[in-house]
């Protein structure tokens, strides 16, 4: 059994890894997506400590470093914006923050009136271990922003982020749907195939 190793823990013939967040929907998402490569992810409930930053990859980087060196284990931690063509990227790597004080009703207030509905989902996973470099893999989706919310699954601005290729909100489709599509499913992929080839 191989432990705090920069390919993360043997148990058996299943490898675990740690993923420090708070988020049941972003965890269950990217536990379906471990699963396909046969990798068990277990949520760590740890607080990912989360800086301001206008870089998806700073804002993970530090986070998944912070769990590593607080925990001593190799850790993997993920951030998300939603970029907006006619806000000129806006709320890009601010969207955690913009959806607690905005929300999604804000954005469509902010949208009301706007012809070009092109927006993207970028997500950025951050992978470290202790006394090792952190590695990053990015995913995106493109997509168009709803007239009006649509939808009750998912978390954050799902309720109003179509994705290319679907009719449905990412709200209206269920986790396996979703991860059809999406960015954070794309950047786990990544992640996990990279994980694969190192120590397999």
């Amino acid at each position: 059994m191989r432990s705090n190793g920069e390919e993360g823990i043997l148990t058996g013939a299943k490898r675990v890894v740690y993923f420090a967040t708070g988020n049941k929907g972003k965890y269950a998402e990217a536990a379906e997506v471990a699963e396909v490569f046969g990798i068990r992810l277990e949520q760590l409930k740890f607080n990912k400590l989360e800086i301001q930053s206008s870089k998806l990859e700073d804002i993970a980087s530090y986070a998944a470093r912070h769990a590593s060196g607080v925990t001593r284990r190799a850790v993997v931690a993920e951030d998300a914006g939603l970029f907006i063509d006619a806000l000129e990227g806006f709320p890009g790597p601010y969207s955690s923050y913009v959806y607690t004080t905005l929300g999604w009703g804000g954005i469509l207030r902010l949208m009301e009136q706007a012809k070009r509905r092109r927006a993207h989902f970028q997500a950025v996973v951050a992978y470290s271990s202790p006394g090792n470099q952190v590695r990053c893999f990015s995913g995106i989706v493109n997509g168009t922003i709803s007239r009006k919310a649509r939808g009750k699954g998912g978390f954050g601005f799902d309720p109003i982020f179509i994705p290319l290729g679907s009719r449905e909100t990412f709200a209206e489709l269920s986790v396996t749907e979703k991860n059809r599509f999406s960015h954070r499913s794309k950047a786990f992929m990544k992640f996990f195939r990279w994980l694969m080839s190192h120590g397999g």
